[in-house]
């Protein structure tokens, strides 16, 4: 391994590593960036140039064998994740992997494979944002109270065929791309797993994937979470978490802006309107460099991740008795 930089390799010309994750990893001051890979030489030499990156393949094992490389990001489409996260572990590579980590709890199992001393990191990029980090800091301090419900929309609308994400095949669908955000917002703030969920889900005609749907999980003790998400609305997000003595909003919760401040709020719920409360401001924060940096800082044995193949597993269990609901038509545990 290079001296104090981690040198990445990244996986496939999937968008969101081109227009978001390459450029945070960039960024972090522990990375370098240094061989991106595509079945399509043409595409991986057309990013190279954009981005300034000094290698491009043809093929993941060619990229997978580069010993100059410490470090692969995978963005492939969902069924890939984990059979090529276990072939770059293999290979002496660490992983940083795109959510969700698997097509199942017994899918993501697989990546006990994975060599012991090399890092997994399922990429919840919203886990490195300050803004979370505030969340979980006023939670703990007992400002709001006993907490007791999070409430949770994400949304967006594409309806385009060729997309991913409407593919069922191959794990698309809003609960697999976007739902899995709530789960993991209210697993971090809750501070532990749920016991058993409950869904309505609304599929397309076309795609056969969940274009809408809302979920209801029992974390025990009278703690709930309820959120709603869906590939064929109107975009929109926001997260709420309500406690005995005050409420709390994370205003851009998933997708906060890099170049923008970040707001939370909290208050009694007096007025109403929510016009009494207190506005937290935080600095503009790019998640996906905090998160680079993070990874790189454990990979370089100058810190450690809380998270691991472990909680990739249980968010999965999650998911997995969100379908088994669907399925029955009533509680399904975790």
């Amino acid at each position: 391994m290079s001296g104090k930089k981690v040198r990445w390799g990244i996986l496939s010309t999937a968008n969101i590593g081109l227009q978001k994750v390459i450029p945070g990893i960039q960024k972090s001051a522990h990375s370098e960036v240094v061989a991106i890979a595509s079945r399509d030489l043409g595409k991986a030499q057309a990013a190279a140039d954009t981005l300034g990156i000094a290698k491009a393949y043809g093929s993941y094992e060619e990229l997978f064998a580069d010993p100059d490389i410490d470090a692969i990001y995978n963005p492939l489409p969902n069924h890939l994740h984990v059979p090529m996260t276990v072939a770059a572990a293999k290979a002496g590579k660490h992983v940083l992997c795109e959510k969700p980590m698997a097509l199942s709890a017994a899918d993501a199992q697989a990546l006990r494979a994975c060599p012991p001393d090399r890092l997994v990191l399922e990429a919840f990029m919203i886990r490195f944002h300050p803004q979370w980090a505030r969340a979980r800091e006023i939670v703990r301090s007992g400002e709001l109270g006993e907490i007791r419900s999070i409430n949770a929309v994400f949304t967006y609308f594409n309806a385009d065929p060729a997309n991913v994400r409407n593919q069922a095949d191959i794990g698309g669908g809003g609960i697999m791309d976007i739902g899995c955000y709530p789960i993991t917002a209210a697993r971090y703030l809750f501070e532990s797993e749920p016991l058993r969920v409950v869904s309505l889900v609304e599929r397309d005609p076309a795609f056969g994937t969940d274009r809408l749907a809302s979920v209801l999980a029992d974390f025990g003790g009278g703690r709930q979470l309820s959120f709603t998400c869906s590939t064929q609305t109107v975009p929109h997000q926001r997260v709420q978490v309500f406690g005995s003595k005050g409420k709390l909003e994370v205003i851009i919760p998933f997708n906060a802006p890099a170049d923008e401040r970040t707001a939370i709020t909290v208050d009694t719920g007096a007025p109403f309107d929510g016009s009494l409360a207190r506005r937290e401001i935080l600095p503009a924060v790019d998640q996906y460099a905090e998160q680079a940096e993070a990874f790189a800082l454990a990979v370089l044995g100058q810190s450690s991740l809380p998270w691991g193949i472990e909680d990739a597993i249980a968010s999965m269990k999650v998911i997995d008795a969100i379908f088994a609901s669907e399925k029955s038509g009533g509680w399904a545990r975790v």
